[in-house]
């Protein structure tokens, strides 16, 4: 009950001083992982938080689940059929050469197998617009930009999940049996596509009809079916919930536009409690476990992998110089990237057999990388955004698809 009080608090903190935070370099993500720090154990005391805590674990699964079901509606979205390029980009270029840097960096740094290398790197892959909030929120960015920042975070988590999920079972486990693992993923992805598309059929029936007001409630309840039923049947959850959102996308984009404001809200509360409770994870004690190569690892995430990978991306996209050093930039580490981190605590160990290191190191990388990035981001995101107030009127949409038209001619 304290950690609720707490949390409680924390949100009207961030609900009382969000207006201040929109126009300054406060942040209300930073709020709460610094709150659940100063409350933890290793400083006040108040919060106890522990990695074995069955709590902790059922929690973040949900949460995850709740983001990615939100993630896969992206998908169906009119932005990301008429702005595709960009984002496309971003995700099937961008992304890969992303992991390979940083797993890179990781194997160079630090004496880890090429699997655990690649777990790092796979974690901390995804990136997540809720740190960068004055960039893909202000109507002075030009549209393209806020778009490509949107789309990519959104999807980057799913397109993650299945790496993720495959290292964690080669390196914890005693061994891999991969019928089990593909029989897994896939009845995730098929729970994920029938529950939604067999229950949105059922809507369309003429003995039944959705009142206006319910519409919302039905996708939800959709979620929680697949949720519940992927638990029940041992498949995938994570890849359950996002095919579930780009099925609900697809199929009824009448109940994806009724749910995205509530859907938001549900997948926001669950973020800032997860910062919140990752937060309570951290001690001083992480910085010294990983040394000073693991501070400059999060170092060369952040100012050598993100803006080297998009320089390379975005090479005749038709962007100007400052949007190209806006999305350099910001590349921010999120909610996924916590949740996937704290899925490593709850993996068997048998496999984390490496000399001087074990699945706590891996985890303690993590998350100082995820903290320097969230400190980063959320303190310049305003900064950046002031750079386009005085700039000429970006280009329209029809204006950007036409000149993009062009360029790939």
């Amino acid at each position: 009950m304290t950690e609720v009080f707490a949390f409680a608090v924390l949100l009207l903190i961030a609900v009382l001083v969000s207006g201040l935070a929109h126009r300054t370099i406060l942040s209300t993500a930073v709020i709460f992982l610094i709150g659940g720090y100063l409350l933890s154990g290793d400083v006040l005391g108040i919060v106890s938080v522990g990695t074995d805590d069955p709590v902790l674990e059922q929690f973040v699964e949900l949460a995850l689940f709740a983001v990615l079901f939100t993630d896969g509606m992206l998908l169906g979205f009119r932005d990301l059929r008429t702005s595709w390029r960009l984002p496309g980009r971003a995700l099937l270029l961008g992304m890969p050469l992303t992991f390979l840097l940083l797993t890179l960096f990781a194997y160079g740094l630090f004496d880890l197998t090429w699997a655990e290398a690649l777990l790092i790197g796979a974690v901390l892959s995804p990136t997540d617009p809720v740190f960068a909030s004055a960039i893909v929120g202000r109507q002075e960015v030009p549209l393209r930009l806020r778009r490509m920042l949107n789309v990519e975070s959104g999807i980057n988590d799913g397109l993650a999940l299945p790496v993720v999920i495959i290292l964690l079972t080669i390196i914890g486990g005693e061994s891999v049996h991969y019928n089990e693992l593909i029989l897994e993923v896939a009845l995730g992805v098929a729970i994920g596509i029938v529950i939604p598309f067999v229950a949105l059929r059922l809507e369309r029936l003429s003995i039944f009809s959705a009142e206006l007001v319910y519409e919302p409630l039905n996708t939800f309840a959709i979620g929680l079916l697949v949720f519940t039923i992927a638990e029940l049947t041992h498949a995938n959850p994570f890849l359950a919930a996002f095919a579930a959102g780009i099925t609900v996308s697809t199929v009824a984009p009448r109940f994806r536009d009724a749910f995205h404001h509530f859907g938001e809200l549900i997948a926001e509360i669950l973020k800032l409690a997860a910062l919140f409770l990752f937060g309570a994870l951290i001690m001083f004690s992480f910085v010294t476990d990983i040394g000073w190569t693991g501070l400059l690892f999060a170092v060369l995430m952040i100012a050598i992998s993100r803006p080297l990978v998009i320089l390379v991306v975005l090479i005749h996209s038709g962007l100007t110089w400052r949007e190209k050093i806006a999305a350099m930039w910001f590349g921010p580490k999120g909610f996924a990237s916590v949740a996937y981190g704290l899925l490593i605590l709850g993996t068997p160990v048998q496999n984390f057999d490496f000399v001087n290191n074990d699945r706590e190191f891996i985890f303690h990388v993590i998350a100082i990388a995820i903290v320097i990035s969230i400190l980063a981001h959320s303190s310049t995101d305003v900064i950046v955004a002031e750079w386009f107030v005085h700039d000429d009127p970006p280009l329209s949409e029809r204006e950007y698809e036409t000149s993009a038209l062009v360029d790939d001619s």
